[in-house]
């Protein structure tokens, strides 16, 4: 391998590269995982809190529907771990990556509808109802910016050709 192969790539076979992004990928999982599982378990709290029934029609409408998120979420961002069980030993990792890679994907799409949605209900109730629909708007752009547009920008920017 020249100097040149070097800096701009790995000498490492399929399985190798699968093995390494599947770690990768396992880890970066770890952190949405946490933070999907303490939100959506706060979440399943608040239906037996007092308060609950005294929640307008449409801020339980929110609720049920942040609720539903939530639970799609830790779905979509615990299936890797129940992939990678269900086909360890099958050599079929490459495959598995990509796919758990999707759910990875899916899932913080989910997280990021799960926490805006919480983040309406919770700003409503904490505002009695009054619009703070640019707040949410903005936190939404910042999710934006911060988990696709900054990584797309620099995947165009960095990936050689």
């Amino acid at each position: 391998m020249t100097d040149q192969e070097r800096r701009h790539g790995r000498d490492e076979s399929e399985e190798e590269r699968a093995d390494r992004m599947w770690g990768e990928l396992i880890q970066e999982v770890r952190v949405a995982q946490t933070g999907v599982q303490i939100l959506f378990g706060f979440l399943l709290t608040v239906v037996f809190q007092q308060k609950y029934a005294d929640l307008a029609d449409v801020d339980r409408t929110i609720y049920i529907v942040t609720v539903v998120l939530g639970a799609a979420a830790t779905g979509a961002l615990i299936g890797p771990v129940s992939l990678h069980r269900l086909v360890a030993g099958r050599k079929v990792k490459p495959q598995a990556v990509r796919l758990a890679s999707g759910l990875t994907q899916i899932g913080l799409f989910l997280l990021l509808a799960t926490m805006a949605a919480a983040l309406v209900l919770i700003l409503r109730v904490a505002t009695g109802g009054s619009r703070m629909t640019w707040v949410v708007a903005a936190v939404v752009v910042w999710y934006l910016v911060c988990w696709y547009g900054l990584p797309l920008w620099s995947r165009r920017r960095h990936t050689s050709r």
